[in-house]
């Protein structure tokens, strides 16, 4: 049996990497050959979540075909986001919580999508259908994605399924959800040391809308006006972003992990359109979001239509 490699998204936040450690861990514990990996390097939440429970980093790859031939995707599907050469490697398995776009195979695939907050609800969902033991700190990792989908449940992608799942996920874990939860999510606001740049690349991910090439950050913070101050290196850091990658449009949505709203700043063109799905009026390229804390529900879905 030949070895599969499996990984989530680029610019991995804590359930693309935490996911792809507890599937790997059941797959072979189902008799199946994997390793899991990542397409870049954790971000501080997510080592936060690594070191608490003990767990070492999947190592980082850049090309998935020089080692296998056979892939497994968790928390993403297309292919804009995944691995660089993912159309040379035949993809077996997808396990995602996330529309499906820009996906196809030539071969048929396990395939399981669901309407919830987290990828990693799914998992938890799989090793009780499969009759797997939870580790502790497969569970760890598993509930630590929960806490960060959901930011802690007060994301509107949360159904009682993730709350059902890290409840009982936290039992294995051994852990105080809300204590440890916010203790996690404090960890990934600290942005001072950050450079810009990599301030845009922490969890950044691609979206083609209107025939148009899209770019939507997301950063968590429990001070806004800390942003605020950077605007202009952002907005600077933005532009240059676009002309070297090619993005038509560059949106930065800064959520305050305390009161659950968000800052929106834009970068490139169809600012209109920006207005247009938020409702807002840009003042010197920004916007208040009340409310808004899922760019998978809230920053996605209105952007696509006013793309249509």
């Amino acid at each position: 049996m030949s070895k599969s490699l499996i990984f989530g998204h680029q610019n991995p936040d804590t359930d693309a990497i935490g996911a792809a450690i507890a599937y790997s861990y059941l797959q072979n514990e189902l008799g199946h050959d994997t390793e899991a990996v990542a397409l870049g390097a954790p971000s501080e939440e997510t080592q936060f979540a690594l070191d608490y429970f003990g767990v070492a980093a999947p190592r980082v790859i850049e090309k998935a075909s020089t080692e296998v031939e056979t892939v497994m995707l968790v928390d993403h599907n297309e292919f804009q986001q995944s691995v660089a050469d993912i159309e040379d490697v035949v993809v077996t398995h997808v396990v995602d919580h996330h529309r499906i776009a820009n996906f196809q195979t030539a071969n048929p695939l396990y395939y399981r999508a669901e309407p919830v907050g987290c990828t990693s609800t799914i998992l938890f969902k799989m090793f009780k259908e499969g009759g797997v033991t939870i580790p502790k700190e497969i569970a760890g990792m598993l509930v630590s994605a929960i806490i960060s989908d959901t930011l802690l449940f007060k994301s509107p992608t949360c159904t009682p399924e993730d709350k059902s799942a890290a409840t009982g996920l936290a039992v294995y874990a051994d852990i105080d959800l809300e204590e440890y939860g916010l203790d996690m999510l404090k960890a990934g606001t600290n942005l001072s040391a950050k450079s810009e740049a990599d301030l845009l690349d922490l969890d950044a991910k691609s979206f083609p809308m209107g025939g148009k090439n899209i770019r939507i950050a997301q950063v968590n913070t429990v001070d806004l006006d800390e942003v605020k101050a950077r605007k202009e290196a952002l907005l600077a850091a933005m532009k240059d972003s676009n002309a070297t990658n090619g993005y038509d449009l560059f949106i930065l949505v800064v959520t305050n992990i305390l009161t659950s709203n968000s800052l929106l700043i834009v970068e490139g063109s169809d600012l209109d359109k920006v207005e247009a799905a938020f409702g807002v009026t840009l003042v010197e390229q920004e916007a208040d979001l009340a409310g808004v804390v899922s760019r998978k529900k809230q920053v996605v879905p209105p952007l696509t239509n006013a793309f249509a």
